[in-house]
């Protein structure tokens, strides 16, 4: 598996894990392509992320390896990054627009 197969299906997870999050936790939705976008961005930082802390597994991941455990940490590093990433935005943007309305 190439190195760019793993970055993708770290984007992809990380869309799915932006969008599950805002559906589970509503008052942070951003719609369905705000949450892809920020999922998106999320899945990677958090893939790369979470194969830099986990060095074995993670590295692997990171270098292409194409095992069983590289493709969980990368789904599961792209998922949870991909969520963190949306609350987060869903939380600012929440706080500005409460602050604008004043």
């Amino acid at each position: 598996m190439s190195p760019i197969v793993g970055l993708i299906i770290q984007l992809v997870s990380g869309a799915v894990g932006g969008n599950i999050a805002g559906n589970l936790l509503k008052q942070y939705d951003l719609g369905t392509i705000g949450n892809s976008l920020a999922g998106i961005l999320g899945g990677g930082i958090g893939g790369q992320l979470l194969g830099m802390v986990l060095g074995g597994a993670g590295a692997n991941a990171a270098a292409g390896g194409a095992d069983l455990g590289a493709i969980v940490s990368q789904v599961a590093g792209g998922g949870v990054g991909g969520a963190v990433l949306m609350v987060i935005i869903g939380v600012i943007r929440q706080m500005l627009s409460g602050q604008s309305s004043r």
